[in-house]
């Protein structure tokens, strides 16, 4: 039999997102399928108007502030909140240091580091990047360093991010998601015909995983 498909949408910059991947892969190491499981990463970008890299001079706290039009006070705390259940999952999140901005070019990394099988291990490197390393991962020589840390060849990423390598396949991730009516982010598909949205538990991503490769 094949290796079970799942493909997974999501955003470097979703805490969301990283604290569904890690709960993604506590259920494999639970319940990995005997045949093995193919993961394909697609990329989603929930702003994709942000600059490379966002310099306004505002904290985390009153950016989402503004953009849920809250309280400084409240924002503290949905931030406080995320990173309470992040470290449940065994994350260390530092939003407080984030550098927002930008993700596309991080999409175009992770569909490089996937030709060189080392998607998964790319994904998880720009997720604590962002969350827990105040890097920016809409800037170039950021991304570069991060991709050489996972052993791919800088010459290549550099020549990949100053072109527009992998940009087409990321813009069909975006579309497909959009003919499918994802418009959240984490969202699985287990075996092209099962969907999960959100950042499950590991037990409801364990079900899935159960159902999907019942057939």
């Amino acid at each position: 039999m094949p290796p079970l498909r799942i493909d997974v949408w999501s955003d470097l910059a979703c805490p969301w997102c990283y604290i569904g991947k890690r709960r993604l892969d506590a259920a494999l190491a639970q319940a990995a399928p005997a045949d093995g499981v193919e993961l394909v990463w697609r990329g989603f970008e929930l702003d994709p108007s942000a600059p490379a890299v966002r310099d306004d001079g505002l904290t985390q706290a009153q950016r989402l502030a503004a953009k849920y039009r809250r309280s400084e006070a409240e924002a503290e705390a949905m931030i406080a909140n995320v990173t309470r259940i992040a470290a449940g999952d065994g994350l260390t999140f530092h939003i407080e240091r984030s550098r927002g901005g930008n993700t596309f070019d991080a999409h175009r990394v992770v569909k490089l580091a996937a030709a060189h099988g080392r998607a998964t291990e790319a994904k998880e490197r720009l997720f604590r990047a962002y969350f827990t390393d105040g890097r920016a991962l809409g800037d170039r020589a950021t991304l570069v360093e991060l991709a050489t840390e996972l052993g791919l060849d800088g010459a290549e990423v550099e020549a990949a991010l100053a072109g527009d390598r992998f940009a087409a396949e990321v813009r069909a991730d975006q579309r497909l998601a959009r003919e499918l009516g994802i418009s959240g982010v984490p969202f699985f598909v287990f075996d092209q015909r099962l969907a999960v949205s959100g950042a499950q538990p590991v037990a409801a991503l364990v079900g899935a995983l159960a159902q999907a490769t019942a057939g």
